[in-house]
């Protein structure tokens, strides 16, 4: 008789979970979770922020850090203040980045072009990005490259600007609530403009807003995470590996970056087709 009662109670669990997990299945398909997640694997997540990472390290820093010491700027600023670094780790990365004057000699001419190609290439990764999250045919030709090479120009230049501006907003009072509410208007803007540019103005400003302030959000949520985790690994790395190890740390924030630029797309394009759905019905 217990036999019985212990295998209808093992019965009845067993349809109540079959129950659960196909009402978690019926409410997943179709939702808005299911679109995020399906859009990340159709532009596979995973491998492209790893490459992203990879390619800002080896071309858009080092085009920025050239830029910068003909500006007569440090790019170190920059970095210390989106990482949100203590004082020793403001040092570590100053030392890092020391003070250079370089003129147009040999090298530094092909150091610039090899530096700018491939920028130009991380645009055309970024510009695919968008062409597949909101569905658009690849762009190709001429033009084209030099439409990805306005946006990487641009894109420096922005780095180069909030360099000079930020450090003494970040020394105000209440410098770093202004700079969190001022990078969230000044990046909504650039990838707003940049989302527009890159996808030849076959989208309108209003379907891509969504898409340009989510990767705001996003950004100033990694500029808060930072000052809590790359501060103490960015020392910590320095101390175990020395000057190798403070790149590992540059690495693991490039690949966060190629994380927010993709989750603040997909998400924002999903969020826009589920108002447009909701409209619509």
């Amino acid at each position: 008789m217990t036999d019985l009662v212990n295998s209808d109670r093992k019965r009845t669990l067993a349809d109540t979970r079959r129950n659960l997990i196909a009402r978690g299945r019926a409410r997943y398909a179709g939702s808005f979770a299911h679109a995020v997640v399906k859009g990340l694997g159709a532009i596979e997540f995973g491998d492209r922020i790893i490459v992203f990472g990879a390619s800002f390290l080896l071309s858009v820093l080092p085009l920025i850090i050239l830029l910068g010491a003909f500006a007569n700027t440090r790019v170190d600023d920059n970095i210390a203040t989106r990482l949100g670094l203590n004082q020793e780790g403001d040092h570590i990365v100053e030392a890092l980045f020391k003070n250079s004057h370089p003129g147009f000699t040999f090298g530094i001419v092909v150091s610039l072009v090899l530096s700018l190609a491939g920028t130009i290439a991380v645009a055309r990764s970024v510009q695919r990005l968008y062409q597949r999250t909101f569905d658009h045919p690849d762009i190709r030709g001429w033009s084209n490259v030099l439409r990805c090479l306005i946006w990487a120009v641009v894109l420096a230049g922005e780095v180069i600007l909030d360099a000079l501006i930020s450090r003494p907003l970040r020394d105000l009072p209440a410098g770093r609530v202004c700079l969190g509410f001022g990078n969230l208007a000044i990046v909504t803007a650039f990838f707003w403009w940049g989302l527009h540019f890159l996808l030849v103005r076959r989208e309108t400003w209003r379907r891509l807003f969504p898409a340009a302030l989510t990767t705001g959000v996003f950004w100033v949520g990694l500029g808060a995470f930072a000052s809590f985790y790359f501060s103490s690994t960015l020392v910590s790395d320095s101390h175990l590996y020395g000057s190798i190890g403070v790149v590992f740390t540059l690495v693991s924030w490039f690949i966060a970056m190629g994380a927010v630029i993709i989750l603040g797309a997909v998400i924002g394009a999903a969020w826009q087709k589920r108002r447009e759905a909701s409209f619509q019905s």
